[in-house]
């Protein structure tokens, strides 16, 4: 059964922000999918290291399995143990991370090749927003991050916009009000290739220049 949880105190049948991430954060260990807000466009989560959930989140979107998904963590710290990052990665994701932009960096073992599509390598995301990084944190695990959209439609920056076949597949939608819409960056420092362009790519492209 889906529900759609807002993010405010107010009467006692309107959870509060704790209440709304703790009950999505259970539905994401229990294998279930939810939605939830980002600075940039709503993302779809799923528990990245369960290789039956991040399969759910293929279904939903109906993506193509050779397309990786990311993981959002609530910190670099959290990010270092799931990935191998180099020095300069490491110096990138201080610089850029909580931020608008995805960073690929070498997978640690454990990490399933269904998030990866089989690569050795994951983006990491960490949002400038406190209501995900509360979730990412609640969970307890690193969580896919992928635009909550059926692939090849318009990305989500309000839960209203969801679309009625997405919306079945989901448990839990965490509302954060309005997104700001612009896509990440997706970068990987190893090679200096910025991937996908998007919010703050020429900041990306300027400190790969200087670095």
């Amino acid at each position: 059964m889906l529900a759609i949880l807002g993010c405010m105190t107010g009467p006692d049948d309107v959870p509060s922000q704790a209440d709304a991430v703790a009950a999505a954060a259970a539905a994401i260990r229990d294998g279930d999918l939810v939605v939830y807000p980002t600075e940039t466009v709503y993302g779809l989560g799923a528990d990245a290291l369960d290789p039956d959930a991040v399969e759910r989140a293929y279904e939903a979107k109906g993506r193509d399995r050779s397309k990786p998904l990311s993981m959002g963590v609530p910190s670099v710290d959290a990010a270092r143990e799931h990935v191998d990052a180099t020095e300069r990665e490491r110096a990138f994701m201080d610089a850029f991370l909580p931020g608008p932009v995805t960073v690929l960096c070498e997978r640690e073992p454990h990490v399933p090749d269904a998030l990866v599509a089989g690569g050795d390598r994951v983006g990491v995301r960490i949002p400038a927003h406190d209501l995900a990084l509360e979730f990412f944190e609640v969970a307890g695990t690193p969580v896919t991050a992928t635009s909550a959209n059926v692939s090849g439609e318009p990305s989500v920056r309000h839960p209203d916009d969801l679309d009625p076949r997405f919306r079945e597949r989901v448990n839990f939608v965490l509302d954060g009000g309005h997104t700001d819409g612009a896509e990440s960056t997706v970068v990987d420092p190893s090679t200096d290739e910025i991937v996908r362009r998007g919010a703050l790519a020429d900041d990306v492209e300027a400190w790969l220049d200087d670095h």
